[in-house]
């Protein structure tokens, strides 16, 4: 008798130890199942949040561009009123070609070469300067520029380039980095001059040196500097220089500045 009860309470005990471990292998498996889905829900979230923030910087992006649209917009308003307001420091370039009605009078430097005659004075007056302090290798190459003669040489570099193996397309860029298309050349304007050799060798003569330091003095500014090529769009060009007055001239030297930012500023 004793032991079946015996037998009957070992049995009794091996159910309830079967029944704990059941609903222990239960609970671990709900446990593990809501941890999956909770991870799921994280992941869902994080999705969103992405997309979110993708669509943000989106918005963003827009609205940057829409900014830089309203300022580029504003600084061209800028350049025309400019433009108007002093004729010293009227821009011509790929995006502001010469007005179709711009007038000029000029005046002889040598028997071939012509300047601006407002500003004639102020070029003669620099390069006698430079010859009393010294500098006797100086002389005008280029100033005054028909629109015609413009074409000229314009159409003699593109066909250079073609002579050389280059597609139209390579010419007319190469062309471009260091000519400007007629109407677009400050030489067609008549206040811009190349002195000696147009090449960079002449950044390293005593005259390069001398106009660095004192061209400001007569008018005159380095109109394509070295490290404004990506503003001017015109490759470095130590030779070309620019009247612009003596008042404009020392402001942009001391500010650092090529024409274009100048115009675009307040000065």
């Amino acid at each position: 008798m004793k032991n079946n009860i015996l037998k009957i309470m070992l049995i009794a005990v091996f159910i309830i130890i079967l029944i704990i471990i059941f609903f222990m292998i239960t609970y671990i498996f709900i446990v593990k199942n809501n941890k999956q889905i909770n991870e799921k829900n994280e992941q869902t979230l994080e999705v969103s949040a992405n997309i979110q923030t993708s669509e943000d910087t989106n918005i963003k992006n827009n609205e940057n561009t829409s900014i830089e649209n309203s300022r580029n917009e504003q600084d061209n308003q800028n350049i025309e009123n400019k433009k108007i307001d002093d004729w010293k420091i009227i821009l011509v370039n790929s995006e502001n070609p010469l007005p179709e009605d711009y007038q000029i009078e000029l005046e002889n430097i040598d028997k071939t070469r012509k300047f601006d005659k407002r500003a004639i004075g102020e070029l003669n007056n620099m390069i006698l300067a430079m010859r009393n302090s010294g500098i006797s290798n100086i002389w005008v190459q280029s100033a005054y520029r028909t629109i015609e003669y413009q074409q000229q040489l314009y159409n003699n570099s593109i066909n250079k380039y073609l002579r050389q193996g280059k597609n139209q397309e390579e010419a007319k860029v190469l062309t471009e980095n260091q000519l400007a298309k007629p109407g677009q050349s400050e030489h067609n304007l008549g206040l811009a001059v190349d002195f000696n050799y147009v090449d960079e060798s002449f950044e390293k003569t005593r005259a390069f040196a001398w106009l660095k330091e004192n061209a400001q003095n007569y008018g005159f500014i380095l109109r394509y500097p070295k490290e404004k090529e990506n503003i001017t769009k015109i490759l470095y060009e130590p030779w070309h220089w620019r009247y612009v007055g003596q008042e404009h001239a020392k402001k942009i030297k001391e500010l650092g500045m090529c024409l274009e930012e100048y115009i675009n500023s307040e000065y």
